[in-house]
């Protein structure tokens, strides 16, 4: 995510100062970034230009001392990015916006401990950082509202598709979506009304065809809310509404079906049909980058 997220504002033409606490990471970063400017069919002139704009750091310290916004993409653990932010709020100006780049944890828990709570957001860039255009902007109940404005503008600025999510609620907007359809996915598997390969297809081959330029509420604007009223009169009773995750999904990592990387999850996957994927997936991404 750091490299993806860097080589974005690079491009925008805003200077970027990176750093790791893994000096493999940190060496092998402006390659990285190379590769993924490559892969999105960027010239030798852009990659040049974008990479003189990044400057990669050995310390914390050195990278936010002068800093105007920090963007962390640390794991997934609070500890650590709680600790992150404590050394990032020694060092870095006191205007400068701190976020955190997160999917699911809360914005608030994450920079309850600062000193200077009102600058500090939540961005969740989607992954790819590079490709996908969606960021989500999250203020927290200390959030001054200018400063979330101010991350708002800089995102668009740099070509990424910010929307503003004003309360810090697990999943924010985007997964809280994507796992209400995943919990009803796994659910019909679960139930045995259809296979795994089913599911997707079924998503793929009609609503997911028109996704991205039909939002589920424009949709139900179109088709009419008074059919959309009726369709759920008759159907939403009967969705999974478990407030904890399946027990036929907990069963799976148990048994070691971890998905691709296993060679079993849901489905079952060689290298080959899981590289492919990954091949098809990344095309298709970069595909549509260009059409929008």
């Amino acid at each position: 995510m750091g490299h993806g997220i860097a080589l974005t504002l690079a491009k925008a033409g805003q200077y970027v100062a990176i750093t790791d606490p893994v000096a493999a990471a940190r060496d092998s970063v402006a390659a990285r970034i190379r590769q993924s400017m490559e892969a999105m069919s960027d010239d030798e002139a852009v990659i040049a230009k974008a990479l003189k704009m990044i400057e990669v750091f050995n310390t914390t310290s050195g990278a936010v001392r002068a800093a105007d916004v920090v963007f962390e993409a640390a794991p997934e653990k609070m500890a650590l990015k709680q600790k992150i932010f404590a050394e990032v709020e020694e060092h870095a100006p006191d205007h400068c916006i701190l976020a955190s780049n997160t999917s699911v944890m809360p914005i608030t828990e994450i920079m309850s401990g600062l000193r200077l709570k009102s600058r500090a957001v939540g961005t969740h860039w989607w992954n790819p950082p590079h490709l996908i255009p969606l960021v989500e902007v999250i203020k927290t109940e200390w959030t001054d509202p200018t400063i979330a404005d101010t991350m708002f503008d800089l995102l668009s600025d740099a070509g990424k598709t910010p929307v503003m999510v004003e309360k810090d609620v697990p999943g924010f907007i985007g997964n809280r979506l994507q796992h209400a359809l995943w919990r009803e996915a796994v659910s019909l598997v679960e139930n045995g009304i259809c296979d795994a390969e089913a599911v997707d297809t079924v998503i793929k081959s009609s609503f997911g065809r028109r996704l991205a330029v039909l939002g589920p509420l424009e949709n139900a604007d179109l088709v009419g809310t008074d059919l959309t009223l009726d369709i759920h009169d008759n159907v939403l009773h009967d969705i999974d509404a478990r407030q904890g995750p399946s027990p036929y999904l907990r069963q799976l990592v148990e048994d070691g079906r971890l998905g691709m990387k296993s060679g079993q999850g849901f489905r079952t996957w060689t290298e080959a049909e899981a590289d492919t994927l990954r091949a098809r997936v990344a095309i298709h991404l970069k595909k549509l980058d260009t059409i929008l």
